[in-house]
């Protein structure tokens, strides 16, 4: 298993940021026990400091700009989700456990690879990064606008269901790895919802999956549907739709 958190601090680069990553590594050892042929497994926990270099993860993102466009907004069909304004723990995280095979990921795994993006700095670097990057303010939306019954009732199963972890509005939670779901692409939300639900995708918050586990295909889509349409902080924002990443324009 592996983990990382981050804490604030200085940064160096360019970029108007403060942080200091804090990378735990977790290595699972197997202790093989001679009484009753019994394998115990012990966790063996390594913390390693990083401080991100901004400008070393904006090279780095080139790996990631080949799929996840260079300005990390993805794809509003969800093949690639938006990357730009998720917390930095998040991001974090996720390319751990696409690395070690906690999260199934055939497109993602060859990318996050040592020999491909480099170690732990160099990922350190990346996530520091895109944390930098603004957010697209056209993202992919639900089929059902404020006002429809459909709005209204995903509200409700948001508020019943999901505001405790992910926040009033989706905002996520970094210091206990909670996304970022607002302005999130829809079609990318509702797999991933789907996967976690029907126990497909392997890192899931056990909390989560009890939450969601009742909930139809159509509550689904509601909820989602929701939380698609909620305004995004405009200081999260890019300027427009045709903004381009000045490091790759």
């Amino acid at each position: 298993m592996d983990s990382w958190q981050y804490n604030s601090g200085k940064l160096p680069g360019k970029v108007p940021i403060s942080m200091k990553a804090v990378l735990q590594h977790m290595l699972l050892g197997l202790l093989s026990l001679a009484v009753s042929n019994v394998l115990a497994v012990e966790k063996i926990t390594i913390q390693l400091d990083f401080a991100p270099d901004i400008e070393e993860g904006r090279t780095t993102f080139g790996v990631c700009a080949r799929c996840h466009l260079p300005e990390a907004w993805g794809n509003a069909d969800g093949t690639y989700p938006q990357l730009a304004g998720q917390h930095i723990n998040v991001l974090m995280k996720q390319l751990l456990n696409i690395r070690n095979g906690t999260r199934h990921s055939s497109l993602m795994f060859p990318f996050v690879q040592q020999r491909t993006i480099g170690g732990y700095q160099e990922l350190s670097n990346v996530v520091a990064y895109i944390s930098t990057l603004p957010m697209n303010p056209d993202h992919g939306k639900g089929p059902w606008p404020k006002g429809t019954p459909e709005y209204d009732e995903g509200a409700k199963l948001y508020k019943d269901n999901c505001t405790d972890c992910h926040g009033e509005h989706g905002e996520g939670m970094a210091e206990k790895f909670y996304p970022r779901i607002e302005g999130q692409h829809y079609e990318y939300v509702v797999r991933q919802f789907e996967w976690i639900r029907d126990g497909k995708r392997r890192n899931a918050n056990p909390d989560m999956v009890k939450q969601i586990k009742n909930f139809t295909d159509e509550e689904m889509k509601m909820v989602i549907n929701w939380v698609s349409h909620v305004e995004v902080n405009p200081k999260d924002l890019a300027p427009s739709v045709d903004y381009q990443n000045p490091d790759y324009n």
